[in-house]
């Protein structure tokens, strides 16, 4: 298993449109067997800026989110909503 934290920060004008294809992509996501967890998170100090918190079983797991038709759709619609581009951080998990 491993976690990986995408961080994103959105232009202001975008941000309904990027929560709600964000949610869209989080909860079909959330139905993929591979996927333990997938939680999107807003920042309270700043509302344009968000982490996406993806757990998966296995790396293969995570390659097979990023064929999927949900994922795709997103990644289409959020690419020119945000300030800079995005990026993610894998980490092992250790605990628990």
């Amino acid at each position: 298993m491993f976690t990986a934290i995408v961080y994103i920060h959105v232009k202001q004008e975008y941000l309904e449109g990027f929560i709600e294809a964000t949610l869209d992509n989080a909860r079909n996501s959330q139905q993929e067997p591979g996927i333990l967890a997938f939680d999107m998170l807003q920042q309270k100090d700043d509302p344009t800026r968000f982490v996406l918190y993806e757990t998966y079983r296995t790396p293969q797991a995570q390659l097979d989110h990023r064929e999927t038709a949900h994922y795709l759709r997103w990644r289409e619609t959020v690419e020119g909503m945000m300030e800079e581009p995005r990026f993610a951080v894998k980490y092992d998990i250790l605990s628990p």
